[in-house]
């Protein structure tokens, strides 16, 4: 079973940025991060392929940008220009998500 550990997140003044990072223990064809805020579903922000496509959830395109280095199985988030909106628990995983969830990484964007 492949594991996956999300870090790098952490409070943020609104218009500031934070880079995420995600290792995982094997090989996974696309991969994608997560977010789900309080009250509120999972969504799916950005994913990425192992060739290189990615694709991204209207409300961060512009300002979100996913990345990975496939010799190290690991993904990147970099997050700029962050609004409060953005604030959630961040998860990666793959793109369909496995049944088994890491326990993310927190983000607040706040004041």
């Amino acid at each position: 079973q492949v594991q996956l550990v999300e870090s790098g997140g952490g409070l943020v003044q609104p218009g500031g940025s934070l880079r995420l990072s995600c290792a995982a223990s094997g090989i996974i064809f696309s991969l994608g991060w997560y977010r789900q805020a309080p009250g509120k579903q999972r969504e799916l922000v950005a994913s990425v392929t192992s060739g290189g496509s990615t694709n991204y959830a209207d409300s961060v395109k512009g300002r979100f940008t996913i990345s990975r280095d496939n010799a190290k199985n690991t993904v990147y988030l970099q997050m700029n220009s962050l609004k409060p909106e953005d604030t959630a628990v961040y998860y990666c995983n793959g793109n369909p998500p496995f049944k088994a969830w890491g326990q993310g990484t927190q983000v607040t964007v706040s004041s």
